[in-house]
């Protein structure tokens, strides 16, 4: 029998759907599942971009250009200068997703065997990236107790090898929230330039920060142009995660000269995905206006109502849309499974994402749980009473 390949054996499951045949159990016994384990939001689309493919009077479904349509792009630069972005129309590669964009990133700064620094906990799918493209993951470790905030630059300073090629941060953070200071983005710019290195920023939550914070981007660092690579997306901005449009941004021509080639070899984005992403650019300010008030209260409700629960410690995320929770339990993994496969309050139950995913180091998190408030205030305090109760009954079993 042929045999798959040791690559294919290493990629690591996803911590947030391999728990989905279990959901889908637990819904065939009616139990109903509160979803907190997926940053899908329950935001409506934009209805400007969900016209733009009403409307459309295409007679062949053509290829665009291997970077993305010129006029999305050029579009696209100017949306970035209007927040204060230096990007240009050059600048810009249009990828399938911000998923593509981080294989685009990778596979244009490292090869096999390379080393790239991550704070930790951190979007689980980097590690699936990392495996994809031969890269090794040092990981750098936050904490809880600090809020997740950026390790000293010592840590990263002694993890540094020779195959070090990069450091990649997701700002704010997925699964923690965290937004990255100024202070700290230049720290990290500092610590590249002296080691020369590429930094690479997802920046797919930009928009989503409370309380007054300022999100500094890796393209607003000056002297950093041939180092800073940004990665972003329309999957949270709009609300458009099934249109699978992001882009690949940096300022070093020759970077950005072989992400063609990679763009090259898979065609094209998709061309319905760009037209709507294009016309989403148009959404008036007062839909971001609504949103952030929304995710605001639903992080405030999320937090206040996990604090009444005995034993659980919680870092208050300040920007995107998740948290990272700390359960009085033994293994969030097993709590995850068995609150679908053998829990229910009154036919209700959750769906958690185990946190232990999102650590490369082995042994980290495992009594951690990400938490998504993609929920309205209602059901997300439902779910936290749900999930305190689950809590005492797994406790005493």
């Amino acid at each position: 029998m042929p045999k798959v390949s040791n690559k294919g054996k290493q990629m690591p499951e996803s911590p947030i759907r391999k728990l989905v045949p279990y959901a889908d159990i637990a819904k065939k016994k009616g139990n109903k599942v509160y979803h907190l384990n997926i940053g899908q939001p329950d935001i409506k689309t934009p209805e400007v971009a969900m016209n733009s493919i009403k409307n459309l009077d295409i007679k062949v479904l053509e290829y665009s250009h291997s970077a993305g349509f010129e006029s999305y792009r050029t579009k696209l630069s100017q949306y970035y200068k209007n927040h204060g972005l230096p990007i240009e129309v050059e600048d810009i590669i249009i990828t399938t997703g911000g998923s593509e964009a981080l294989l685009f990133a990778m596979g244009s700064t490292m090869d096999h065997g390379d080393e790239i620094i991550i704070p930790e906990p951190f979007y689980a799918n980097y590690n699936g990236f990392s495996t994809a493209s031969g890269v090794k993951v040092v990981p750098v470790i936050s904490t809880i107790e600090t809020g997740f905030a950026l390790p000293p630059i010592a840590d990263f300073e002694k993890l540094i090898t020779p195959r070090t090629k990069a450091i990649l941060i997701c700002n704010p953070g997925n699964p923690t929230g965290y937004l990255y200071s100024k202070e700290e983005m230049m720290q990290l710019a500092e610590l590249v330039k002296k080691h020369d290195l590429f930094l690479i920023a997802d920046e797919v939550y930009r928009e989503f920060t409370y309380d007054g914070d300022i999100h500094y981007s890796v393209m607003n660092i000056p002297g950093l142009e041939e180092h800073a690579i940004m990665i972003d997306s329309v999957s949270k901005r709009y609300s458009m995660c099934g249109a699978r449009i992001g882009c690949i941004v940096s300022k070093n021509k020759e970077l950005m000269a072989t992400a063609m080639k990679f763009a090259q070899a898979r065609l094209s984005p998709p061309t319905f995905a760009q037209i709507a992403s294009e016309a989403a650019l148009d959404t008036p300010q007062s839909y971001f206006d609504e949103v952030i008030t929304e995710y605001r209260e639903r992080r405030d409700t999320l937090i206040a109502e996990l604090n009444k629960i005995e034993g659980v410690k919680v870092a208050k995320p300040k920007g995107a849309f998740y948290c990272i929770a700390q359960l009085p339990i033994d293994n969030a993994d097993k709590f995850a499974q068995w609150l679908l496969e053998s829990y229910d309050l009154n036919k209700e139950t959750v769906m958690v994402a185990p946190a232990a995913g999102f650590y490369s180091t082995p042994g980290v998190g495992l009594n951690e749980v990400r938490i998504a408030y993609v929920l309205k205030k209602e059901d997300l305090i439902r779910s936290v009473e749900i999930l305190k109760d689950a809590i005492r009954v797994y406790n005493s079993k």
